[in-house]
């Protein structure tokens, strides 16, 4: 077995490619992008003795730079931006400049993924030397930079994929209650944006902001935006094609007021099985990162899923109000064909026996007892059209307006208010009336619930009423059992409002 001569010296390694190879494993020890440029750029610095070292990232559909990390700061001349006249890979070798292009193969093409440029080395300045060395640093970090945008890549699609299933659970399984900004929130979480805004059509041609989801402002002051008619943006939103935005602020395209709040953006239709929802807008602050190629991709994909999701909450909504409204009228039918005609009859049969009965205690009972079967009638007639009104829309019909205050009334009372209606309170009073009247009910109702041990509140609406000289007129009453601020006993109160028809 030789035996090594300890009197031999190992070969020395040069001093240059001692530092270029620790520099080629302090670049390939990270997985995550940004680590992986910022230590090239300080692999870079060190390596040629420069102050100064910043690295243009290049987007290679846009054919721009759209991200930069540095060294040492700022470099007194601005970021690496290129002249048009100067190719991408083009070397840059002056005394006070070094610049390189960063090389990498994607998808079986040699392209270029940015360019790293150094100054401000003492006299005599940059030397050849520096140029092979930053060379060497470049083609070998390619590598790791080629396996860190993998990587990069697959972590942010995957992002993408579970915020658009997220999305897609929330609104099918019915968890949240305003689906278009449910969508808005997720895609500017997952875009990293200021904002993440749905618009919708007007009447008038245009589109609004109809949902809003800010990370910093209050996204109520983006409600509402309107893109009018004539807008250079808006033929392609309407005809549903993506916008991309570099720069709101200044974009010619944008006429909003709140442009200048922005700066890149990404406008997506929310198209579905041939039908445009609207227009998602994922907007950056100014002066943020622009959107890349990759951002495109992902976000146009997102869009469409959560368009696809908004149809078929829709459609599952559409369903639940359909069974509710099914539901309603078999209740309502029941109600009417058994509960009233037994109460009608029973009514009668008292009628009846009220005028055989001689006057007195009996015949007032008699009385009493058919005026409650006909309080009953109307209760049950104000729950049987209570009934057919939709759920989730704001009533349109006047009974349905004064149903609506009742519920509200609930709600802080504890208890419903009973509700009848005496004449064709639809066809009776106009709408101006109609106003007033319910503006009187409110008031009323806020004042008997204020009362102590109130308990019961009557409301009744009698568009037969007559006014003293005999014109016909509405007339409200509200009546409630409370103890009055006025008197120690319990007398109840009762607040009369009427109006000429």
């Amino acid at each position: 077995m030789a035996v090594p001569d300890e009197g031999v010296p190992e070969p020395e390694v040069p001093a240059g490619l001692s530092v270029l190879l620790a520099a080629v494993l302090d670049v390939g020890s990270e997985l995550d992008l940004r680590s992986t440029l910022q230590h090239l750029t300080d692999s870079a610095v060190a390596l040629t003795g420069a102050c100064r070292g910043v690295l243009g990232v290049l987007d290679q559909e846009q054919g721009a730079i759209v991200a930069a990390v540095t060294t040492g700061g700022p470099p007194p001349n601005g970021p690496p931006w290129l002249p048009p006249d100067v190719p991408v890979d083009a070397v840059l070798h002056e005394p006070e400049v070094l610049a390189v292009p960063i090389p990498v193969r994607e998808h079986g093409q040699d392209a270029v993924f940015g360019r790293l440029r150094l100054t401000g080395k003492q006299a005599p300045g940059f030397s050849g030397d520096d140029l092979e060395l930053l060379r060497a640093l470049a083609a070998q970090a390619g590598i790791a930079i080629g396996n860190a945008r993998l990587y990069e890549t697959a972590t942010q699609r995957e992002r993408w994929i579970e915020g658009a299933a997220a999305v897609t659970n929330a609104l099918l399984t019915g968890r949240d209650d305003d689906a278009l900004t449910t969508v808005a929130e997720q895609a500017r979480r997952l875009a990293d944006a200021a904002a993440g805004v749905v618009l919708q059509p007007t009447d008038e041609g245009g589109m609004r902001i109809v949902a809003a989801a800010s990370a910093d402002a209050d996204p109520a002051s983006l409600l509402g935006t309107t893109i009018e008619p004539g807008s250079a943006v808006l033929a392609e939103l309407l005809a549903g094609e993506p916008v991309f935005i570099e720069d709101s602020a200044t974009d010619p395209r944008m006429t909003t007021e709140v442009r200048f709040r922005f700066g890149p953006s990404m406008m997506l239709p929310l198209r579905a099985d041939g039908q445009l929802i609207g227009t998602l807008a994922l907007p950056r602050t100014r002066g943020d990162r622009p959107y890349t190629s990759v951002d495109h991709r992902l976000a146009t994909q997102f869009a469409s899923q959560a368009a696809l999701a908004l149809v078929l909450a829709d459609a599952r909504a559409g369903r639940e109000r359909l069974a509710v409204f099914e539901d309603r009228d078999r209740i309502a039918r029941d109600l009417h064909d058994l509960v009233v005609q037994r109460l009608f009859a029973t009514g009668m049969m008292l009628e009846s026996t009220q005028r055989r009965a001689p006057a007195g205690e009996v015949h007032d009972m008699l009385t009493h007892a058919v005026d409650e079967l006909e309080s009953t009638i109307q209760e049950v007639r104000t729950a049987i059209f209570a009934l057919q009104q939709p759920p989730a829309d704001a009533p349109t019909t006047f009974r349905g307006k004064v149903l609506r205050e009742k519920a509200g009334a609930a709600a802080v009372l504890g208890f419903a208010p009973s509700v009848h209606f005496t004449g064709p309170v639809e066809a009776a009073v106009p709408e101006p009336v109609q106003g007033h009247l319910l503006t009187a009910l409110r008031r009323a109702l806020a004042t008997a619930a204020r009362r102590p041990a109130v308990s019961r509140i009557d409301v009744s609406v009698d568009a037969e009423a007559r006014l003293p000289d005999g014109r016909p007129a509405v007339r409200l009453t509200v009546t409630d059992d409370g103890r009055r601020e006025d008197a120690d006993t319990d007398g109840g109160t009762t607040v009369t409002w009427q109006s000429p028809l």
